[in-house]
């Protein structure tokens, strides 16, 4: 994914250089990708980066008037338009669509600029005049920087695969780490899978002077929005309907193409209530499956056309059982680690995804913030897979998971949720396109802690939004059956329906019980498959592994390296295998993890 690399230390320039050059490699994933490297020796600063080809960082480095101060960033910003303004009345010269107005920012504010920025983002700036550089984040931590430490110097990267490339004895898996990923689906307490190497929390600003150690600060302190206090409802109503007209107008600028991930929820349909867009300049697609058109896909259509925009279905077909393989290594491999195999789906929709657009703005978060919906949570993987060893700390993954929770519920998903356990899947789909979404945005998400406490969970707030925004979308239904102003009877049958079909599916595919997927054995012949997969969801593991994915399946789990791995049992992990792959047992998400483990072991540890 696009990012920066970087290396400070005062000795052994030539290895700096030929470090430099090998860890930019390891981040050149796709030919779209621009990238481009530079020193600063009298500061011991190496930095490379890379871009995605037009986008809002494809403009490095980023120098000053005066050639005394340079910025290197990833990612996007989206600053009110009166901050940009302001720049230019005060003489200074840059592209308003690219990143080049931040340097100006630190010109005009100092360190002071890092907390009005807004977005995803991680940067470094280097100060002449002060013989300065330093490193900071988004105050999320959606920016990741991977960063290892040695007598010697500091090495950061935005994928931890560079640092793993040049420093050999990094190459190992933290056991700790790899029971709360199993645990998990993360890693927690900005700790990675590697020893050696953590990650800069969120919020940074670390400094960096010639020859003296690193002062690590940080800029923001969300305990200033914890301490804001609840409005009462008909004013945090007024305020967010100003707050969100006044911000998905952001999410609209820049030079690049922007394409809208349509669903049938209610959190694209807010953005596109209130979307400056003019009448098919904004192309709309939605994911779909192989078995028929999902309510994402029916909804969207209909969402797009009362919008007056083209709407498209992206779907999954054959062919991406074929390059599965590939798919999931690069998932794994692209993500360090932090996605699992299913992220194949991701990169194969996202690549058609980019052929339409190369920005994606999507919805995305919106649950979480304006309704507090966590989708995070533990659980112990089931087969007794785990050597006596291991397991405790799979276990532990849990209790600390558990400490966790006790965080504001807002807190929790926007500093916890969102940097660790969200950001494997984004990792992956930042690879082929950039990602925007609006709830996201400083004063939204300040706002939402504002919130009245009875709010939380409850739709009414997003679907007055949407009236209020436009009113023709307020009639139509959501995914789930929820609208506006309900025919009482009606709209309950029409809810009951839809969520009995989606229970149905889920029951069918990954939340298919042990005892019903005995029955379901010998009911293959039937293809109920046709009957519930589909309706949804468009990608479909469990079924999938039994079938087109079989033979991936046993030619990974089963081989004798797998089977040898420490923190696993072999005999128990053929045992998962077979009951899966013959229709005995659901095990989908163990083989998810057994894959995902499997694949780490072997590209990012034993072969990089």
């Amino acid at each position: 994914m696009p990012g920066l690399i970087g290396i400070i230390r005062h000795t052994l320039k030539d290895e700096n250089r030929n470090a430099i050059k090998t860890m930019l490699k390891c981040l050149m994933h796709e030919k779209f990708y621009t990238s481009g490297s530079y020193i600063e020796e009298n500061l011991g600063i190496y930095i490379g980066w890379t871009c995605h080809e037009g986008s809002f960082s494809d403009c490095l480095p980023i120098w000053n008037e005066k050639k005394d101060i340079c910025l290197f960033f990833s990612g996007e910003e989206y600053s009110d338009g009166a901050v940009i303004e302001a720049l230019k009345a005060r003489g200074h010269d840059f592209h308003p669509e690219r990143a080049e107005y931040l340097v100006h920012m630190y010109e005009e504010d100092g360190m002071g600029f890092l907390e009005k920025l807004n977005g995803s983002f991680r940067g470094l700036l280097v100060d002449r005049r002060e013989q300065k550089a330093v490193l900071f984040n988004d105050r999320y931590g959606l920016g990741r920087l991977y960063c290892h430490e040695d007598d010697d110097g500091f090495y950061f990267s935005s994928e931890a695969k560079a640092l793993l490339k040049v420093f050999p004895k990094l190459r190992q898996l933290d056991f700790s780490s790899l029971g709360e990923l199993f645990s998990c689906g993360c890693v927690l307490d900005n700790r990675t899978l590697f020893p050696g190497v953590s990650l800069i929390p969120g919020g940074s600003s670390w400094t960096f002077f010639p020859h003296r150690p690193v002062v690590k600060e940080s800029y923001f302190n969300r305990e200033r929005w914890e301490g804001l206090p609840r409005l009462p409802d008909s004013e945090y109503a007024a305020r967010l309907k100003d707050t969100f007209s006044r911000i998905v107008p952001r999410y609209f600028r820049g030079k690049e193409r922007i394409g809208m991930s349509l669903t049938g929820g209610i959190d694209t349909r807010m953005i596109m209530a209130w979307s400056p867009a003019h009448p098919f300049k904004v192309p709309c697609y939605t994911f779909g499956g192989m078995y028929r058109d999902c309510a994402d896909v029916k909804i969207a259509r209909e969402v797009a056309s009362v919008c007056q925009q083209h709407h498209e279905t992206i779907g999954l077909n054959k062919r991406f059982f074929s390059e599965f393989p590939a798919l999931a290594k690069k998932s794994v491999f692209y993500s360090d680690g932090t996605m699992d195999v299913s992220g194949a789906v991701e990169l194969f929709v996202n690549r058609m995804a980019r052929e339409i657009a190369p920005v994606r703005l999507t919805g995305n978060y919106g649950d979480q913030i304006l309704r507090g919906v966590i989708g995070f949570k533990p659980g112990m993987l089931q087969g007794d897979i785990f050597s006596a060893d291991f397991a405790p700390r799979v276990r532990s993954g849990i209790q600390a998971y558990a400490e966790m929770a006790r965080n504001p519920p807002v807190s929790f998903f926007a500093f916890k949720q969102l940097p660790w356990y969200h950001y494997g899947r984004l990792s992956v789909e930042l690879t082929q396109v950039t990602m925007r979404s609006p709830f996201l945005d400083n004063d939204l998400v300040a706002l939402a802690y504002q919130a009245p406490a009875e709010h939380a969970g409850n739709n009414a707030d997003s679907l007055r939004l949407i009236a209020d925004g436009d009113p023709a979308l307020s009639g139509i239904a959501t995914d789930r059956g929820v609208v506006l102003r309900p025919v009482p009877i009606a709209n309950k049958v029409r809810r009951l329906c839809r969520e009995f079909m989606i229970k149905a599916e889920y029951a069918y595919d990954y939340g298919m019980p042990q005892w019903l997927a005995r029955a379901d054995r010998f009911l293959a012949p039937l293809h109920l498959e046709k009957v519930f997969l589909g309706r949804h969801k468009f990608y479909h593991f469990r079924v999938w592994y039994r079938g087109e994915l079989a033979q991936y399946v046993r030619d990974v789990l089963l081989d004798p390296r797998t089977r040898a791995r420490p923190y696993l049992r072999g005999r128990q992990l053929e045992e998962v295998v077979g009951n899966h792959l013959e229709g005995r047992r659901n095990y989908t998400q163990e083989i998810h993890w057994l894959l995902t483990s499997e694949l780490i072991q072997r590209h990012l540890i034993e072969k990089i």
